[in-house]
């Protein structure tokens, strides 16, 4: 089982961003990638809103930094580590446009992008941008179609469907990977349905462990009824963490501990069938998440 970690900073939501993350910046994300790149972790990820409404703000934050530019400040500065889009709300944008940023972003980092990419879910920000919010699922669809073929191999890529329609318009630079792997996020029923079918993998969003066995299970059946064996990566995303004992109140619901301890709670995941756990730690400043992430890679890592 490998783990990655969703970068503090970049998204500040009140649902798990620190106090010291408010007055942190672009150094504070780039130590934070390294250390991540250092001990071990598989990817670094990145959320995407272009908008966030007044309703939304006190719950939401409007610190949402842009995905794309985010992750190739981060691939310049490291040299391991996978970017994952965790998720790019790709029904925002024309796939051309989204294929054109991704696939420069996949060759500037050598290989390294993971494509996570979800519906969304602030009608507001839809509005602003011309999309039907009430339509998001069928434009995610299409568009998940047509960004197979945008990030495919062929200079030229074609699709032709009900809201795009493209051929002969040539793009290049192509991605430095043969296939660029496509995670749908998202965990209601219509969600975990498209990850099933039009996905190589599934990124939950908030599901506590006791429910991930039925939905691996409803993932499974929809997947053996549609004929479908190919590789599929099922994702997970932990319990805050703490490695150690804090000295300070980390929350009722965060691990805390040894590492063996640590590892023994996380490889429950493992047994239900999940393939990569995503993991974030409390913290009250960017050294200790550092050295948060430091003491995970060195004790906890080895033992997943």
């Amino acid at each position: 089982m490998f783990y990655g970690i969703q970068l503090p900073v970049q998204s500040q939501s009140t649902l798990y961003a620190e106090p010291w993350e408010a007055a942190a910046g672009p150094g504070d994300l780039v130590a934070v990638a390294r250390a991540a790149e250092a001990a071990g972790f598989d990817y670094i990820a990145s959320c995407d809103h272009v908008a966030v409404p007044r309703r939304l703000a006190p719950a939401m934050s409007t610190v949402w930094y842009d995905p794309v530019a985010t992750l190739a400040h981060l691939a310049a500065v490291t040299e391991r580590v996978r970017l994952l889009s965790h998720v790019a709300v790709v029904g925002l944008r024309h796939p051309l446009v989204t294929a054109k940023q991704y696939a420069t972003l996949d060759r500037l980092s050598g290989g390294r992008l993971l494509l996570g990419v979800g519906a969304g879910h602030v009608e507001e920000e839809f509005t602003a941008l011309g999309v039907d919010f009430r339509q998001r699922g069928a434009v995610l669809d299409e568009t998940i179609d047509a960004l197979r073929a945008a990030l495919g191999p062929e200079e030229y890529p074609e699709h032709h469907g009900k809201l795009y329609d493209f051929e002969g318009l040539g793009q290049l630079p192509r991605p430095a990977q043969e296939h660029v792997p496509l995670w749908v996020g998202g965990s209601s029923p219509a969600a975990v349905r498209r990850a099933a079918l039009k996905g190589e993998g599934w990124l939950p969003q908030g599901d506590p462990r006791e429910a991930l066995p039925a939905q691996l299970d409803r993932i499974r059946r929809l997947r053996e009824q549609a004929g479908l064996d190919g590789p599929f990566t099922v994702g997970a995303i932990a319990e805050p963490l703490y490695v150690g004992s804090p000295g300070w109140h980390v929350g009722r619901r965060t691990l805390t501990g040894e590492p063996e301890r640590l590892a023994e709670s996380l490889r429950a995941y493992r047994a239900m069938g999940v393939d990569q756990v995503q993991v974030r730690f409390r913290s009250r400043s960017r050294n200790e998440l550092v050295d948060q992430i430091a003491a995970f890679g060195a004790g906890v890592g080895p033992h997943l």
